[in-house]
């Protein structure tokens, strides 16, 4: 099955931007949903993006829309969340996951988990 990556975390001042690589090996991600969310301190890990197994359609939490974007290359098999306009509130660890299927935005529902990369934005 699938194996995903992250890497792209750091320290960023507020109204920053970084952006998140999720790279997959094992096969290709063709197929699979694949989703970001993330874990602040003491917090229940929450839905943060997903891009569709076909690549054609994104969905994305009230709290991130209009300020990240999730795209995927096909080519180097790898997902990107690009963050934008970074608020201390965003502090926490992302991490991408895979789920063959439609795509969700509950935790439970996906199978494949990377390690995670830390994100912290300073006021």
């Amino acid at each position: 099955q699938v194996q995903l990556v992250e890497s792209g975390g750091g320290l960023v001042q507020a109204g920053g931007s970084l952006r998140l690589s999720c790279a997959a090996s094992g096969r290709t991600f063709s197929g699979y949903a694949i989703g970001w969310f993330r874990q602040a301190p003491g917090k229940e890990r929450e839905f943060v993006a997903v891009l569709t197994g076909t690549g054609l359609m994104t969905y994305y939490a009230d709290s991130v829309k209009g300020r990240f974007t999730i795209s995927g290359n096909n080519a180097k098999n790898t997902v990107y969340l690009q963050m934008n306009s970074l608020k201390p509130e965003d502090t926490a660890v992302y991490y991408c996951a895979a789920k063959l299927g439609n795509w969700d935005t509950e935790v439970r529902r996906y199978d494949v988990w990377g390690q995670g990369t830390q994100v912290t934005v300073s006021s």
